[in-house]
């Protein structure tokens, strides 16, 4: 039974939550306020669902503060939302954002699929391709012939993505807005510097390249 812990100031909020997560097979925690909610995160939730705008201490904060505890994904709930405070809110921990007022069902929607992910990756804790390539999704980590690949916080995103979808083929934009979190109107050609990267780290490996590049469309992962 995953284990949610909804953090938001308005009583209304917390119940509509409660009675739909519940319903739907969900354990449920709440809290009103930041002190409360890093009381409750002691019980390492499997998602926070996080206000942003709540008077004792906005969700930016607190959920640098939750970041201390758990590695769960944190869902930021908000009215309205400018570039500048996405930014900040990734930079913080968070993992996504729901705007208010919201539909319950894609809200529920959302939360299955980044519970489905973190359940994909403990279950892909580490993973052999040819014997010589091993990616620990768990300690986020690349190997190449039992030596280390020194990765970026971003370029192993990259990697997981692709690895975890193998034969897949994601769109410039669509890595773009499921890394960094931003709509597609993100500038996607940090993507290409970033997969250039990730090559040329290969290739001093004398490992072969595992991102193929679908012209015109995007990238996809393909095991030699």
């Amino acid at each position: 039974m995953p284990k949610i812990l909804i953090v938001d100031d308005e009583a209304d909020i917390r119940k509509l939550l409660t009675d739909y997560f519940e319903i739907n097979g969900y354990s449920v925690m709440t809290a009103k306020g930041s002190r409360e909610a890093l009381q409750k995160v002691e019980q390492q939730p499997d998602l926070v669902l996080l206000d942003i705008n709540m008077p004792e201490q906005n969700g930016l904060q607190l959920c640098g503060k939750i970041r201390d505890f758990v590695s769960c994904p944190i869902l930021f709930l908000t009215a309205r939302i400018e570039d500048a405070d996405k930014i900040a809110g990734f930079r913080a921990g968070g993992d996504d954002y729901i705007l208010k007022p919201f539909s319950i069902r894609e809200l529920g929607a959302r939360v299955e699929a980044h519970l489905r992910r973190e359940l994909r990756i403990q279950n892909k804790s580490s993973v052999r391709f040819n014997e010589d390539l091993v990616i620990d999704y768990t300690a986020r980590e690349l190997y190449f012939q039992n030596k280390r690949i020194p990765l970026a916080k971003k370029e192993f995103d990259i990697i997981e993505l692709l690895s975890i979808h193998p034969g897949m083929v994601f769109e410039k934009e669509q890595m773009y807005e499921t890394i960094w979190g931003f709509d597609k109107q993100g500038d996607s050609s940090v993507i290409a510097e970033h997969i250039r990267r990730i090559r040329s780290k290969l290739k001093e490996c004398n490992c072969a390249n595992r991102i193929e590049t679908v012209w015109g469309v995007g990238y996809k992962w393909t095991s030699l």
